[in-house]
C-alpha cells in the first residue's frame, strides 16, 4: 500500500467497503467521472478537505490516504480505531500453540480471570459497545491464544473454548465495521480451535460466524451449503435436543436463510426459517445460550432481514409492526439496533424515507455504534438524505453530520 498513488489507495479503501464509484460519488457529492478520474490519477487530490471527506466516507484516517503511519482517530463514536484493527490484525497473526511445539509458551493469566474477560466482552458486543471492544480484543486475543499454547488436558480444553469464543467475538465485530476477510480469517480459527475444545456446539455456532463472513464478502452458496450441512448433523433427535442443542441449530438455520436470501432462493429461505422457528417453539422462549439470542422473537427478526435482502420491503415492516413490543424490548441493544437498521433498509425500499429515517435515529439512540460504525448504515442513510424532499429533520441532519454522511 505504501508504494501506491493516492488515487490507487482511494479505490483500494472503496473496494474494501464495498461501495461502487457511483455510491461513492453520491455521498461525497462529486461525479462519477471525478471519482474515476481519481482513482486512474488522471486528477490531482491536492484539497486537505476533500482527502478528510474521502477519509471520512472511508472511515479510514488520513494518514492511510497519504501513505502514512496510521494515527488513532478521536471520533470513536463515529467509526473503529484504525490502529486497532491493525493491532487486532497483529493479533491474528500470532502462532502461539505452534511456537508452543518447538518451545514452553510464555505465561498466561489464570483461565478464570479470562473467562471473566470473556464473558464481558461477550457482553459488550451484544450491547452494542463496537469500539470499547475493540480497545480490548487485541489484548484478550494474545491471553488467549498463550493459554491455548500454554494448558493442556482438561485445563487445555478450557482455553481453547476461550480461545475460540474470541475469535468469534473478533469476527462479529470486524464484521460489523467492513473487515471482512479478517472476520473470515477469525470465524476459520473459531472454528479449528473449537475442535481442540471437544465441544461439537462450539464448533457448530463458530460455523455460523464463518457463514456471516462469507455472505458479506459476497460467498453466499458455499455460506448456504456450510450451515446446513452442519446443521443437519446437529439436527435435534440425531445429536442434541437440550436447550443449547437446539439454539445452535436454530442459529445454523437462520443463518443458512439469510445466505439464501443473497443468492436469492426464497423457496429455501422460508424452509430454514421454519425449521429454525420449530426448534424455537420447542425452546419455549428467548434465551442466550451460546451467546446466540435465540428465540421466537430472533427468529421473526430473521424473516423480515431475509425478506429486505430479498427486495420485499413491505413484508419485512408488516413483520416488524406484528411483533410483540415487551419480547422486543427484551432483547439485547444490538439485536434491536440491527433489526432497526434492517427495518430503515425496508421503508427506503418502499418509498417512505421520512420511517426510514426515523429507524436509523431510533437504532442510534439505542445502539450508536451500530449505526455509526456499520458501512450499511451510511449507505442507508446517504440514501434517505439524496431522497428526501427539503430539508431533511434537524435530528437526521445532525446524525449526518456527525457520520459526515453528505447527500
Amino acid at each position: 500500500m505504501d508504494e501506491l498513488p493516492i488515487g490507487r489507495r482511494v479505490a483500494y479503501w472503496r473496494s474494501r467497503r464495498k461501495l461502487s464509484q457511483q455510491v461513492f460519488a453520491d455521498r461525497l457529492g462529486k461525479s462519477k467521472s471525478w471519482v474515476d478520474k481519481v482513482e486512474r490519477g488522471v486528477r490531482r487530490l491536492d484539497k486537505f478537505s476533500v482527502l478528510h471527506d474521502i477519509a471520512d466516507i472511508l472511515q479510514i484516517d488520513v494518514s492511510l490516504l497519504l501513505g502514512r503511519d496510521p494515527e488513532r482517530r478521536t471520533d470513536a463514536l463515529n467509526g473503529i480505531d484504525q490502529v486497532e484493527v491493525e493491532e487486532i490484525r497483529a493479533a491474528l497473526e500470532q502462532y502461539d500453540k505452534m511456537t508452543a511445539y518447538f518451545a514452553p509458551a510464555a505465561h498466561s493469566p489464570p483461565l478464570p480471570d479470562l473467562e471473566k474477560a470473556v464473558r464481558h466482552a461477550w457482553l459488550t458486543y451484544q450491547y452494542g459497545r463496537y469500539a470499547m471492544l475493540t480497545r480490548a480484543l487485541p489484548k484478550l486475543l494474545r491471553d488467549t491464544q498463550a493459554a491455548d499454547a500454554g494448558f493442556t488436558g482438561d485445563q487445555g480444553r478450557v482455553a481453547a473454548n476461550l480461545l475460540s469464543q474470541v475469535y468469534q467475538i473478533a469476527s462479529s465485530v470486524l464484521r460489523k465495521i467492513g473487515e471482512c476477510d479478517l472476520a473470515w480469517l477469525a470465524a476459520d480459527r473459531a472454528t479449528v480451535v473449537a475442535q481442540r475444545a471437544d465441544d461439537q456446539l462450539l464448533a457448530g455456532i463458530a460455523t455460523t460466524r464463518v457463514g456471516i463472513a462469507l455472505v458479506a464478502m459476497g460467498r453466499p452458496r458455499p455460506a448456504l451449503e456450510l450451515n446446513v450441512n452442519i446443521a443437519n448433523l446437529l439436527a435435534p433427535g440425531y445429536h442434541d435436543s437440550t436447550p443449547q442443542g437446539l439454539s445452535v441449530y436454530g442459529q445454523l438455520l437462520l443463518q443458512g436463510a439469510m445466505a439464501a436470501a443473497r443468492l436469492p432462493d426464497p423457496s429455501a429461505v422460508d424452509d430454514l426459517l421454519d425449521g429454525a422457528e420449530d426448534a424455537a417453539n420447542q425452546l419455549g422462549g428467548d434465551h442466550n445460550h451460546y451467546w446466540t439470542s435465540f428465540g421466537p422473537t430472533n427468529i421473526e427478526l430473521h424473516r423480515a432481514a431475509a425478506y429486505v435482502e430479498l427486495g420485499e420491503g413491505g413484508r419485512a415492516v408488516e413483520i416488524h409492526q406484528r411483533l410483540p413490543e415487551p419480547a422486543f424490548n427484551a432483547l439485547l441493544p444490538e439485536r434491536r439496533a440491527h433489526h432497526l437498521l434492517d427495518l430503515a433498509r425496508a421503508y427506503a425500499q418502499i418509498g417512505d424515507v421520512g420511517n426510514a429515517g426515523e429507524m436509523l435515529l431510533r437504532g442510534d439512540r439505542l445502539s450508536p455504534s451500530e449505526i455509526r460504525c456499520r458501512p450499511i448504515a451510511h449507505q442507508v442513510l446517504a440514501d434517505v438524505l439524496r431522497r428526501t424532499r427539503g430539508a431533511p429533520p434537524c435530528h437526521l441532519a445532525e446524525l449526518a453530520e456527525q457520520m459526515g454522511v453528505g447527500v
